[in-house]
């Protein structure tokens, strides 16, 4: 069976960067880069980086991202509601449902509108990488693009149909799982039981 190896990177901003790759092929993805750069590229020797991923087009989470492509290769993507809003551009534009492939693994795009019109969470194995659509014990800071309303759907309609088992990555703070956030996550108080 296939190894996945999950590398959280600190960022500036609270950010938190991810170096998801494959042990077997030593194929990687890296998710939000951010700045400094430098600090995602240490992490990155003998491996080969296939894609670089934003959740979300807010600066601390894409800023690194050419810069990131530059040194190590791999293409970029990104929701292409959220390259119009924040004037960004990607060698991919990424929808719900596109599955991209590196090493023996795939990572599954879900789109969950509401932190930004974009924002999107990687789904790779049981491993689900969520930017600030869900943080462990609350959601990311609204801003002035957030639709709080659209944030909580997504929240209900996407993640809640994963196992309570997969393990969650968010942009900021300490890793969870969808059952812990369910049992503790004040966003949750009141909701039905996942089916």
């Amino acid at each position: 069976m296939a190894k996945l190896s999950i590398v959280k990177v600190k960022l500036d901003r609270e950010v938190n960067g991810y170096i998801v790759s494959c042990a077997g092929t030593k194929e990687a993805v890296v998710i939000d880069p951010g700045l400094p750069v430098e600090k995602i590229v240490e992490q990155l020797k003998g491996i080969k980086v296939r894609y670089i991923l934003a959740t979300h087009c807010h600066p601390g989470h894409v800023a690194g991202k050419d810069a990131l492509k530059e040194a190590a290769g791999g293409e970029t993507g990104l929701h292409p509601a959220d390259a119009k809003q924040f004037l960004r551009s990607a060698d991919r534009y990424l929808i719900d449902g596109d599955e991209l492939e590196f090493g023996e693994f795939k990572v599954n795009v879900l789109h969950t509108p509401g932190h930004t019109p974009g924002s999107v969470c990687y789904v790779i194995a049981n491993h689900a990488f969520v930017g600030d659509t869900l943080l462990a014990g609350g959601i990311g800071k609204q801003t002035p693009e957030t639709d709080l309303r659209r944030q909580m759907m997504s929240i209900g309609t996407k993640l809640l149909r994963l196992p309570l088992t997969t393990a969650l990555y968010p942009g900021h703070g300490p890793a969870s799982s969808l059952e812990r956030e369910l049992a503790q996550n004040p966003v949750f108080r009141g909701a039905p039981a996942p089916r």
